[in-house]
């Protein structure tokens, strides 16, 4: 048996695994430790998963994982995504879909202090869902509205899915936030876009809600004044290079406790809650990052890759025609997997043919982060729709998939933005 032939039958068997239920870090290590050991040995393949195990617990970058965890469920505790809604609502909520752009914009703030696409869908569904339904919005618009602004997580720092392809790929993870910035930004801009749209063709869509003075709107504003100031003195931190990514964890961590006590929300209990959150979410986290390394090990000697780039090479095709096959083919298994699988599963695959072509890693990171999170509000496998579906049970998902479809289109061009003028996601790391 060649080895490319044992890489697709392996391949293969790990997503029949997966299809069937079994984890996905366990499959990825399974496929990967009897994959390796039938075209090595068994006696490398426990060597190569005690190495790879060693340097997963000794890698320094991984520190940012739990540290940042830790800073987001603290500050859950606190009230923080309430704040920003009530904040959002004051500055917005007067026009029409105002209430549906100010659960973006507040999505957009809340994923600055948190590391999870479906912490902030929960979060605004439970804050912002309700407050729409008040004042009469459609529900479908009300409802994508949030699984949409969830997605912005994915790219507005500190990013889990930044953390686990820098790991994945060696890449700077302070790069990789830093690329996220203006895509994020751009990306609520793009949302708000498509609500202002959606209310000027349909006004009963999004009525316009009470008007709030300047001092209504200062008073907003004091309430989330020190999580803005946590937030840039954490990133502007990285950017200027007063600490690493993890030092900033850190830093972040025991600023989100010192806000906490501040606002008297530092309880036994909360804190008890957070830890134990953040110990649940990490050992998840860490249990897919080794599967992907073990398997990554096993997809690196089938010589796939290699091949890969050796067909793109013959058969002459444009490096730009490659890179948007790569993005369709996101967009497709977006259609039967989750982001964490898509990620795991296939940058150890396509990140040596991308950047053989000579595109730059930073660069297609923040593609493929942003392709997968556009899986999050896709049919079948949602996983923002589902959770938003948990935490309103009374609205269909039909109902909420019909309510992301513009988003959809907007993610569409923002990508194409991105494809072209690179600079919108390489100008802050270049500094």
């Amino acid at each position: 048996m060649t080895p490319v032939l044992a890489g697709v039958i392996g391949i293969a068997a790990m997503f029949l695994f997966i299809a069937f239920g079994m984890p996905i870090g366990f499959a990825m290590g399974l496929v990967g430790v009897v994959g390796f050991g039938l075209l090595i040995s068994f006696h490398a393949a426990i060597i190569k998963v005690g190495v790879i195990a060693f340097d997963l617990a000794t890698n320094y970058a991984i520190g940012t994982v739990p540290l940042f965890l830790f800073m987001a469920h603290v500050l859950f505790a606190s009230g923080i995504g309430q704040d920003l809604y009530d904040f959002a609502a004051r500055m917005l909520g007067h026009r029409k879909g105002g209430l549906a752009m100010a659960t973006v914009g507040a999505s957009a703030g809340f994923a600055s202090v948190n590391a999870s696409s479906l912490a902030t869908t929960a979060t605004m569904g439970l804050v912002a869902l309700p407050e729409m339904r008040r004042h009469n919005y459609s529900l479908s618009l009300a409802s994508g509205s949030v699984a949409a602004g969830g997605t912005i997580g994915s790219l507005i720092p500190p990013s889990g899915m930044f953390i686990i392809y820098g790991i994945l790929t060696e890449t700077s993870i302070g790069d990789m936030f830093a690329a996220g910035i203006i895509p994020g930004v751009l990306l609520a801009l793009f949302y708000m876009a498509v609500i202002a749209i959606r209310c000027g063709l349909d006004p009963k869509a999004g009525p316009a809600g009470p008007r709030y003075g300047w001092g209504d709107r200062l008073r907003g504003f004091r309430k989330t004044g020190d999580v803005i100031v946590l937030f840039c003195f954490v990133m502007g931190g990285i950017l200027w290079g007063w600490f690493t990514p993890t030092e900033a964890g850190a830093m972040g961590a025991f600023g989100a406790l010192v806000i906490a006590g501040w606002r008297g929300k530092l309880s036994l209990p909360a804190l008890r809650t957070a830890v134990y959150d953040t110990l649940r979410t990490t050992g998840m986290i860490f249990g897919i990052l080794f599967g992907a390394l073990v398997f990554n090990a096993f997809v690196t000697v089938t010589t796939i890759p290699l091949n890969l780039v050796g067909w793109v090479s013959a058969v002459d095709l444009p490096p730009l025609a490659v890179l948007l096959i790569i993005l369709a083919l996101y967009l497709f298994l977006g259609m039967i997997l989750d982001a964490s699988a898509m990620m795991t599963l296939t940058v150890p695959l396509f990140f040596p043919l991308v950047t053989g072509l000579g595109y730059d890693a930073v660069l297609f990171g923040v593609l493929v982060v942003r392709m997968t999170e556009i899986a999050l509000i896709t049919p079948p496998v949602g996983m923002n729709v589902y959770v938003l579906s948990g935490v309103a049970r009374d609205i269909p998902l039909t109902t909420i998939f019909r309510g992301t479809g513009p988003f959809v289109l907007a993610d569409v061009l923002h990508v194409a933005l991105l494809l072209a003028f690179p600079i919108l996601v390489l100008w802050l790391p270049s500094l």
